[in-house]
């Protein structure tokens, strides 16, 4: 692997995203992600996987770059699918998933976080979906999952204006379950971990199954109809402009087209 680093602590598998400056989450990160799930998935000594980044942030997004690549409708499509599956694996991942965000969890890095079963953050790290900057929506669950945390109302407010919320808010909101000093939040989040860690196996996986059966019946069916929304935004001239903007470091002038 070069874009991630696989490391453990007794029962605690630790998942390092390690692609500087802002870990931006590109294709061939998301097909290591994968493959470091599937041999955890396989793995008796791991009880608990905790994903963390290293650096300045936990993941600042999508790679933008990478999207200026992708010609078509239907690559860009297979490519949002690949990132659902990945995501979808870590949701229903048979033992605990934690996130420890510092810096930035942002687009794809939020959405990523939002895959795992528990997030803690620190005080000062900033959370979002800022895609409608871009000309896009959010492409990797946000439209979906984001609802279930902080509510509708605010899902709606925090991806229209593109405002994150800080570490504290998170918590505030139920995005995520407890915040700390950004210099404390890994050793609290493995704190943490080792605790789960010690329980039963058996039993995790038990209370992951069970927590689960709340997952909305249509879930597949919601994130295939984003995959193809967001296939479409990028298809669209303002997401162009959107991008270029972006890459350019400059404000983007949408004209509805």
């Amino acid at each position: 692997m070069s874009l991630l680093q696989l490391t453990r602590d007794g029962h605690v598998s630790i998942v390092t995203i390690e692609k500087p400056p802002a870990n931006a989450l590109n294709y061939s990160l998301i097909v290591e992600l994968n493959e470091v799930f599937e041999a955890l998935e396989k793995d008796a000594d791991t009880r608990v996987v905790l994903i963390k980044g290293e650096g300045r942030f936990f993941s600042a997004g999508a790679d933008i770059k990478e999207f200026t690549q992708v010609k078509t409708l239907d690559d860009m499509h297979e490519r949002t699918m690949s990132v659902h599956k990945i995501f979808r694996k870590i949701e229903t991942f048979e033992k605990p998933v934690v996130a420890a965000i510092h810096g930035a969890a942002l687009g794809g890095g939020l959405e990523l976080a939002m895959s795992c079963h528990i997030r803690y953050v620190a005080t000062n790290a900033k959370l979002g979906l800022p895609e409608l900057n871009l000309g896009l929506i959010p492409g990797y669950g946000g439209t979906q999952r984001l609802p279930h945390h902080v509510g509708l109302a605010k899902a709606a407010e925090m991806m229209f204006t593109s405002e994150p919320l800080t570490g504290e808010e998170a918590v505030q909101w139920g995005l995520a379950n407890a915040h700390y000093p950004e210099e404390e939040i890994f050793e609290r989040a493995m704190a943490q971990a080792q605790k789960m860690a010690a329980k039963s196996p058996l039993a995790l996986k038990a209370a992951i199954d069970l927590l689960r059966l709340g997952d909305a019946p249509n879930l597949k069916e919601t994130l295939e109809s984003e995959a193809k929304q967001f296939a479409q935004c990028f298809q669209t001239e303002d997401a162009k402009e959107g991008i270029t903007a972006f890459i350019e470091k400059r404000k983007p002038v949408f004209k509805g087209q």
